[in-house]
């Protein structure tokens, strides 16, 4: 089975910053792409960013200059480091990753359980 954790969620106010990161661990026979997703009280889930694992990156606009998403393909972990946060950025922050459990299995997109990020003064 492969499980992916987030950490490092929490309050922090307008103009701040914070790191996230996500851990996948399990049976991973290869990780592919990583990204961080996110889901505000009353809207849909929507994409912040993503990395691939040669590391090609992608933004969302609301995140660009402000957001850098990394990994440690080694570590299977991905980091999601949040500056200038505004009050619009909050949200459940969740992490995704495609992996291939093994060598007989196709890849599919795993889901962490996500972490709060809360942009208040």
């Amino acid at each position: 089975q492969v499980q992916l954790v987030e950490s490092g969620g929490g309050l922090v106010q307008p103009g701040g910053s914070l790191r996230v990161s996500c851990v996948a661990s399990g049976s991973i026979f290869r990780a592919n792409a990583m990204g961080w997703y996110r889901q505000a009280p009353g809207k849909q889930r929507e994409l912040v960013a993503t990395i691939t694992s040669d590391g090609s990156t992608n933004y969302a606009d609301s995140v660009k200059g402000r957001f850098t998403i990394s990994s440690d393909n080694a570590k299977n972990t991905v980091y999601l480091q949040m500056n200038s946060l505004k009050p619009d950025d909050t949200a459940v922050y969740y992490c995704s990753v495609n992996i291939r459990p093994s060598t007989w299995s196709r890849p599919r997109d795993y889901w962490g359980q996500g972490t709060q990020v809360t942009v208040s003064s």
